[in-house]
């Protein structure tokens, strides 16, 4: 067993990451090209010329591109649900009677 080779995988604990977008990111991306790619068909399918179709599906798809890898380098891994999170926190907690911070409660 002294000769035994393993390979050291060095990614662990690390988010996924593909050609710069990392972690949720890549999702957003996938479900934003599904999303073109079905309202492609239901324009094709409506009878709008194909080359207005396609320049609808070039600009919205170049547009969430572009949105998608801003939000990634901006917020990165957990970014975003901390800029989430810190939106649901008040800004000031009103206490009209110091009995709640007293031992009894009452």
């Amino acid at each position: 067993m002294a000769n035994s080779i393993y390979q050291v995988n060095k990614g662990i604990n690390k988010s996924i990451e593909f050609k710069g977008l990392k972690a949720q990111y890549i999702w957003y991306l996938a479900i934003g090209i599904l999303a073109l790619l079905i309202l492609f068909s239901i324009l094709y399918i409506l009878g709008i010329n194909q080359y207005i179709c396609m320049a609808i599906i070039f600009s919205g798809g170049s547009a969430l591109t572009y949105k998608v890898y801003g939000m990634s380098r901006k917020y990165g891994e957990h970014g975003m649900m901390k800029a989430l999170a810190k939106r649901s926190v008040p800004k000031v907690v009103k206490a009209n009677s110091r009995n709640v911070f007293r031992k009894g409660g009452k």
